[in-house]
């Protein structure tokens, strides 16, 4: 018979009062989650000689690996520990442009208040986005994370080339507002002052990056396509191996802390199903659903082993 006294929704068609429910696992915390340094070096493997050099050569980072290998928290990691605070995410599609990340600019809704002669002034219309902000002027390089370029249209990563060579850009549309050469104020990623966002001057609308303060690029692949020769000479490439049964109790110990000793055996266990299936079963799996079968193990005392519909469903092959 199964176990169902760690059922919250019961399926007894009647309302049940004073219901408790459980906490968010610890990497499913929004923003909170993704500032902590849970990625775990592999001190045996290349990860720290690449990092270093890529800061030391002003080069981007190639990252490829299986999904759950750790690829994203690289970014992080290096932010928390070097201080340079929040990570810049440029999430990419297949219908990301260049010039998506480098600004937005929304004419229609600025057209739309100059006829209604409302006060429409061009910083209110125009945001930085997450490559023009990384690019912006700042007294400590940024953490720029692309995640996913595989995703992206064919010309985007030879598009972005340019951009990495020459460490500027220019905005038509600033550069046509401030005919005095003022400078104006931007912010960026739609981040007004009231979203926590601080303006950034802008002269004759170029954006132009300091060489001393480059930012640390991560670009996250999958591997699922080939990236254009000269794209791939201007990167660092780092190969993310899957996570060995020591490194992945280290992934569970900076997640979770210290395992309780009466579960810690269950712990053992799971992982070593974990990477059983991969190996003799061929499965791919990803190290989220490791952390999965961990946390109800820690919540609930649910080893999944013993619920063979659950370890299906929790362990099941990404392909």
């Amino acid at each position: 018979m199964k176990n169902e006294d760690w059922y919250i929704f019961k399926g007894q068609d009647e309302v049940q009062e004073n219901v408790v429910f459980p906490p968010a696992a610890p990497w499913r915390k929004g923003k909170e989650s993704e500032t902590k340094n849970t990625y775990i070096v592999d001190k045996k493997g290349k990860e720290l000689e690449i990092v270093n050099a890529s800061i030391y050569l002003k080069r981007p980072i190639l990252v490829t690996g299986k999904p759950g290998t750790g690829k994203s928290s690289l970014a992080y990691a290096i932010a928390k520990e070097l201080d340079l605070g929040e990570v810049v995410k440029w999430e990419i599609t297949t219908k990301t442009t260049l010039k998506d990340g480098l600004y937005s600019y929304d004419a229609i809704a600025r057209l739309q208040d100059v006829s209604l002669k409302q006060k429409a002034k061009i910083s209110d219309y125009l945001f930085l986005g997450a490559l023009g902000y990384a690019f912006s002027p700042s007294d400590k390089p940024r953490v720029l994370l692309i995640d996913e370029i595989d995703k992206s249209d064919i010309d985007l990563p030879n598009d972005l080339l340019h951009i990495l060579e020459e460490m500027e850009f220019v905005i038509p549309e600033l550069e046509r507002a401030d005919k005095k050469g003022k400078g104006l104020d931007i912010y960026p990623m739609h981040k007004k002052k009231a979203q926590g966002g601080t303006p950034i001057k802008i002269t004759n609308g170029k954006v132009t990056c300091s060489p001393q303060n480059f930012p640390i690029i991560i670009m996250t692949s999958n591997d699922d396509r080939e990236f254009p020769p000269a794209f791939l000479r201007r990167c660092l490439r780092l190969d993310m191996k899957r996570p060995d049964k020591d490194r992945l109790v280290r992934i569970i110990e900076a997640h979770f802390g210290a395992i309780a000793d009466d579960k810690q055996k269950n712990m053992d266990e799971i992982v070593k199903r974990f990477l059983k299936l991969i190996k003799e079963k061929n499965f791919e799996l990803s190290t989220d659903q490791l952390l999965n079968a961990i946390q109800l193990l820690i919540e609930k005392d649910i080893d999944i082993r013993e619920h063979k519909d659950l370890e299906k469903t929790i362990f099941r092959s990404l392909v």
